[in-house]
Formats: structure tokens, sequence, C-alpha cells
């Protein structure tokens, strides 16, 4: 793994690179939150992020970060992987926030196990706004639905959206077109609901800019912060 000083050089350099698409984006820097996502790193990735002034962090495995929640107490976990319902009761109570929630059975299983907790959650609704067949995520013709569902459960808070683009290296405009989607659609959200939907998770390593010209308020970052993970 990278030393701490390595993190705080890669953390300095993400930090140049988002506040330059701010600026060209005409955009305030202090709107776009970085989450470092510590997926398959050990326990000092959180450490350094923790150091670095960093209160919540990122992870895909549910199971992986269970073993690392003893270690790490003050830290807020956002789940950014997809989530099977029946892991749902593992999720409450451990994480802050889920990212990925795609379906009414997982809302009702994740809403019965806090219930049993005495705890709440925050989630964003997961849209696949790419339309790409390798990813998760409700079509943008489910959200509606799925937010009026949410918004029925007494411990889940429904406080935004998220996408992941298409993988697309040599075409930048695919990844900024789910963007600007997933940025319409929490607009008319917002003025159906008469909600704030404050978050637009998106963008990560590869596409930050364009999710920053896109209205991102979250960027999902891992190896641009901790480097290729070589197993």
């Amino acid at each position: 793994m990278i030393s701490e000083g390595e993190f705080r050089e890669n953390l300095q350099r993400l930090r140049d690179r988002i506040t330059e698409a701010c600026s060209f984006a005409n955009r305030n820097v202090e709107d776009v939150q970085i989450l470092p996502v510590t997926k398959n790193w050990p326990v000092d990735a959180i450490h350094y992020a923790q150091n670095a002034g960093f209160s919540r962090v990122g992870e895909n495995r549910v199971q992986e970060a269970l073993g690392k929640f003893g270690d790490v107490p003050d830290v807020k976990w956002d789940l950014i992987g997809h989530l099977q319902s029946n892991k749902a009761k593992l999720v409450a109570g451990t994480f802050s926030r889920v990212q990925t929630v795609d379906s009414f059975k997982l809302l009702t299983k994740l809403n019965d196990a806090l219930m049993q907790a005495n705890k709440e959650i925050g989630i964003f609704i997961q849209v696949n706004t790419g339309e790409d067949p390798a990813k998760s995520g409700i079509w943008e013709d489910e959200c509606e639905e799925l937010i009026e569902q949410a918004l029925g459960f007494s411990n889940i808070r429904t406080e935004g959206l998220m996408t992941i683009a298409p993988y697309s290296p040599n075409d930048s405009s695919v990844a900024r077109d789910a963007f600007s989607r997933l940025r319409l659609l929490r607009d008319r959200m917002v003025q159906q609901f008469n909600i704030s939907l404050k978050e637009l998770s998106m963008g990560m390593t590869s596409d930050l800019k364009e999710a920053v010209m896109e209205g991102s308020t979250m960027i999902r970052v891992g190896s641009a912060l901790f480097g290729e993970r070589t197993y």
C-alpha cells in the first residue's frame, strides 16, 4: 500500500482536478464532496482519510466493510456497491447511507431491519441513466414510483440520486449525457414531490470532470487516492 505522504500528494492532485473542473463549470468547489472509496484496501486507508479530515468513506461489499468497522469507530460508511435484499439486516445499524437502492423489495427489507434495530438510514436511489446493461439501477421512468414508495418508510431518508456512467474512455460525451440525465431527473423529482434530493452522487476517477460539469455533489474516488490495487 502507498504511504500516507503519497496519499496526501494524491489528494492534492485530486482536489486540483476538481477545482479546475469547478472553475470551468462556474461552480463553487465547496459544493463538490470527495467520498474516499476504501474497498479492497486495509484499514490504514481509512485512517489516511480520517487524518486528512474525511468523516465518511465508501465501501462496495458489506462483508468487507463489516470486517473493518471495529477498527475505525469514528467514521461514517456509505455502501456504494449493489445490495442484495437478504443482506439488509447487516446494513441496518452499521452503514449510515446506502447509495444503491434500486427496488421496492430492498426498501421494504431495509425498513423492516431498521425498525427492529431502532435506527434510521439515508439512501440514494440508483438510476441507470446510461442504460448500460452491465450496471445496476432502475430505469428513469421507474424513479417516480420508487421515490414515492421510499417516502412512505419512516426509517428511511431519501437524500439523493446516484448513477454510474457507462465505461467509454474515448468518448467523454457518454458519461456527460448519463450525468445530465440524472440531474434533470432529480430536478423533476424535486418539483414532483417537493423534496430537496440535495445529493447527486456521480463521477469517479476517470469521469469526474464530466460529473462536475453536470452538477455532481459527490465524487466517489478510489484509485486516484490510493492507487491501483495489485492482487
